[in-house]
């Protein structure tokens, strides 16, 4: 039997961040993932996600975002290529916004300038794609970005390849280690990292109770004032209202504004990717680009799938659910479990990479306390 000291099981942003750091640290690791990249599968597919040093989710990120984008920089002056694209982020609701609240108040914490507009009728003045209702609170972060998803993936992956599996894996832990099963055959690992997206259930059945995998209809739309939306004019927006809160990226790539609901879709399994998406799931974002960012609003040019793996709500410290799992089973700590999947995890993945090596490499190093898994009651 082959064996390794370190296997890693899901291989997307976050496995391919862990197993390049742990290459780069001389580990003898290996990696499991049956999905070639630019597969529009798992978590990690598709061009683009959003890059926020500041977040309303948890106090707990901001200096996550400093590690990720250091090593963001890092990755591209290593691979030559543009990674992280700078933009503006506007993120806006009626006054007294909860979520646009905590991240000026998450901005100010971390002595983040806010010198941007603080009112819709501000916004709709600097942004001409916008036409947010006057009285929204508004604020404007500088310190965001588009992270090229793909690109990234393949710059994490360059000069590990060889150490990459194309196949699928279970674990089946025993005594003189964990045993990684494939259909071509087993490999015996010291320790596994498992940071399979929507399949990891399946992977940690004590997890079943504690995640829900949603399905998530992404547009592309044609805008209807393209010079009011491109990138360097059109700011990165979330926008919070009575019928939900969707996000937009702008046209920075000639296929349109990305943009979605960051709400929670139906409950699916991770493998439950059909039908496509159809006009009625984006019918809720068309009509608040409509509504509110006019400047983008258009025909539908394109659309995907993406997943979403949700945490329920902690039972033992309390949380609004949603929030990562980064931390070795309390029953056997040679299985590290990373779940940073809530539908913003990506711009963290290189960070989280390098978390996950230190942990691997290290049993010493403990778990950020806001990801640790016994906060639920049947992990304490």
């Amino acid at each position: 039997m082959k064996t390794c000291d370190i296997a890693i099981v899901g291989l997307g942003l976050m496995g391919s961040a862990a197993l390049r750091e742990l290459a780069r640290r001389g580990a003898d690791v290996l990696g499991f993932d049956p999905l070639a990249i630019g597969e529009a599968r798992g978590s990690s597919h598709g061009s683009c996600r959003i890059f926020r040093r500041f977040n309303f989710e948890s106090e707990a990120y901001t200096a996550l975002s400093d590690r990720a984008f250091a090593l963001w920089r890092a990755l591209e002056a290593e691979s030559h290529q543009t990674i992280l694209m700078p933009s503006a982020i506007l993120e806006a609701g009626p006054a007294g916004c909860p979520s646009v609240r905590k991240s000026r108040a998450a901005a100010v914490a971390a002595g983040g300038p806010i010198t941007g507009p603080r009112t819709g009728r501000e916004a709709n003045a600097a942004y001409g794609a916008f036409n947010l209702p006057d009285d929204w609170d508004v604020v404007v972060h500088e310190a965001g970005g588009i992270l090229l998803a793909e690109r990234a993936m393949r710059a994490l992956r360059a000069g590990v390849e060889h150490r990459v599996a194309r196949e699928a894996a279970q674990i089946s832990p025993m005594p003189e280690g964990i045993r990684i099963l494939t259909a071509s055959g087993e490999v015996m690992a010291r320790r596994v990292i498992v940071s399979a997206g929507p399949w990891i259930a399946g992977l940690v059945p004590g997890l079943t109770r504690h995640v829900k995998v949603t399905r998530q209809a992404v547009g592309w739309f044609a805008p209807a004032r393209p010079e009011t939306t491109r990138y360097g004019e059109c700011p990165i927006f979330i926008l919070k209202a009575a019928r939900g809160m969707i996000y937009g990226l702008p046209d920075f790539e000639g296929r349109g504004v990305k943009a979605a609901q960051h709400d929670h879709g139906p409950a699916v399994g991770p493998d439950e990717w059909d039908p496509p998406v159809s006009d009625a799931e984006l019918a809720t974002t068309s009509a608040m680009l409509a509504e509110l960012v006019p400047g983008a609003a258009g025909a539908i040019t394109d659309r995907e799938v993406c997943l979403y793996t949700n945490t329920a709500q902690a039972d033992v410290v309390a949380d609004d659910g949603g929030e990562f799992v980064i931390d070795r089973l309390p029953a056997d700590p040679r299985i590290i479990v990373a779940s940073p999947c809530s539908g913003h995890g990506a711009k963290f993945a290189t960070a989280i990479g390098a978390m996950l090596a230190d942990m691997a490499l290290d049993p010493k190093v403990k778990a950020v306390a806001a990801f640790r898994l016994d906060r639920f009651s049947s992990f304490a």
